[in-house]
């Protein structure tokens, strides 16, 4: 399980593919890393990363809600939807107050489809390589939630607002389909997320900065805690060397009931994160400080 079982949060910045952010963390922490929610080459902003058998969360992280800052252009369609691709549209721009009726028939329940130019899989291959390929794509909608859609500014054809989205959810998709709903285009001229759950971009540290990725480590078991489908429990004394020994421990005591939790915060009397544990299968998934002590504590 290891000692480098972490939760990162990382600024991506802008220019950089979402896996080649990870490579400082790779060489300095854990090869094993992985990552919730990618973020499109051109976009900035947090990133979740999960280092060693804390990867094994991924698909808690995955499941979030997520803000944006949006930069959306109208008058001009690109078929990638954002600034690296080709203007394949061009239109008239609408007026503030256009884009202000028409915002608000955005937000709520809906079905969205996703851009060609995206990570998605039709039929086994990437749809981005299908349509670099010069191949018809043709994503279905999904079914979206966009929370929260709020305008901040709108000068010489660019709306730069606030977003908050269900997982899932194309920002690029959505300037698409608003600049089409203004009878005009649009893309994305920039774009960077601003939280993922109850995780801010103003926690985040430089994912080049090794120093600082590996003081963050130490808040792994803070941000645990803020996850509501993870349970917090305190092991007793006598349990520590069965857990530091892989084994899931005989008695724990609830201090933190989570919301339909899959998996379980174990910590010892001192307030030490020792273990965390999948709740379904009562077994330990990865070890973060694992008791070093003598055998005085074994149990049988």
């Amino acid at each position: 399980m290891g000692k480098n079982a972490s939760i990162l949060l990382i600024n991506k910045k802008g220019g950089l593919t979402s896996f080649s952010s990870l490579n400082v963390i790779k060489r300095t922490i854990d090869p094993k890393v992985g990552h919730a929610g990618t973020l499109d080459k051109f976009a900035e902003g947090l990133l979740i990363v999960l280092t060693g058998s804390m990867t094994k969360l991924n698909l808690l992280f995955s499941q979030m809600d997520k803000q944006y800052r949006a930069h959306i252009q109208f008058g001009i369609e690109t078929d990638t939807l954002d600034p690296e691709g080709e203007v394949i549209a061009e239109s008239s721009i609408p007026s503030y107050q256009t884009i202000l009726q028409t915002i608000p028939s955005f937000v709520g329940e809906g079905k969205q489809e996703p851009p060609a130019y995206s990570a998605l899989h039709i039929n086994g291959k990437r749809a981005s390589k299908l349509a670099r390929q010069g191949k018809q794509v043709v994503i279905p909608k999904r079914p979206i939630t966009i929370y929260a859609f709020t305008p901040i500014s709108y000068q010489d054809g660019v709306l730069i607002a606030d977003i908050h989205v269900s997982k899932g959810t194309y920002i690029r998709s959505i300037a698409r389909d608003l600049g089409k709903a203004c009878e005009s285009r649009a893309y994305l001229t920039a774009l960077v997320r601003t939280s993922i759950g109850p995780f801010s971009l103003d926690e985040s540290v430089d994912a080049k900065k090794t120093e600082e990725l590996v003081s963050s480590m130490q808040y792994t078991d803070v941000y645990l805690k803020r996850l509501e489908a993870v349970s917090v429990f305190e092991i007793p004394d006598t349990e520590l060397f069965r857990v530091a020994n892989g084994s899931y421990p005989h008695t724990v005591t609830c201090i933190k009931e989570g919301k339909d939790a899959l998996y379980g915060a174990l910590y010892s009397k001192d307030g030490v994160l020792r273990a965390v544990s999948s709740l379904q299968e009562k077994r330990l998934i990865a070890q973060i400080h694992p008791y070093t002590g003598g055998k005085q504590y074994e149990t049988v």
